[in-house]
């Protein structure tokens, strides 16, 4: 695994008085490696082995080139991040259960069993994100999802003070992500 050249996640974006934003110079694989690391908060190991997983996907072909956003999520899916059909609302419990537990947080889902047929057929996967985004932010955590182009829900979650950090590099990825719960 090569890791970029600019190891630094602080030195390729700026907050100035107009907002953060991304240094032109930097290539596609330096901004995996940020969010990487922002979506992995404190878990170098993690990040590395996403990002090995992102470039032996890629197969040395130009990053420039490559469909990013699926090489990501691949590389993250089950990990950091989840992409959940819109009516898999088990799964999606599931999931966003599971990346709460990385970093020893539980989501209230304010029921005994979360898992329950009653409960999942009476909620839809909006608000399921949203009952977890509003969880996770009282930890100082924020869920994020990103537009899939299908029915499906997809996403990660950062620490709350990594939030500008990825309001810029998503989009230099191409991705459309925003907090869960709007």
């Amino acid at each position: 695994m090569i890791l970029p050249d600019e190891f630094d996640p602080d030195d390729n974006y700026t907050d100035d008085a107009e907002g953060a934003e991304v240094d032109n110079d930097a290539g596609v694989e330096v901004l995996v490696w940020q969010l990487l690391l922002a979506i992995n908060p404190g878990d170098e190991d993690a990040a590395l082995q996403q990002f090995g997983a992102f470039q032996e996907a890629l197969g040395g072909g130009d990053p420039e080139e490559a469909d990013v956003v699926s090489l990501l999520r691949d590389a993250i899916d089950w990990k950091s991040g989840f992409h959940v059909e819109e009516t898999e609302t088990g799964t999606l419990v599931d999931a966003l259960t599971q990346l709460a537990a990385r970093f020893n947080l539980d989501i209230d889902w304010d029921v005994e069993d979360p898992t329950d047929a009653a409960f999942l057929a009476g909620t839809t996967a909006s608000e399921l994100l949203e009952t977890a985004y509003d969880q996770l932010r009282l930890d100082g955590y924020t869920l994020w999802t990103w537009e899939t182009g299908s029915d499906a829900f997809a996403g990660w979650m950062t620490l709350t003070s990594d939030n500008e950090a990825v309001r810029v590099l998503a989009p230099a990825l191409g991705i459309d992500a925003r907090p869960a719960g709007r």
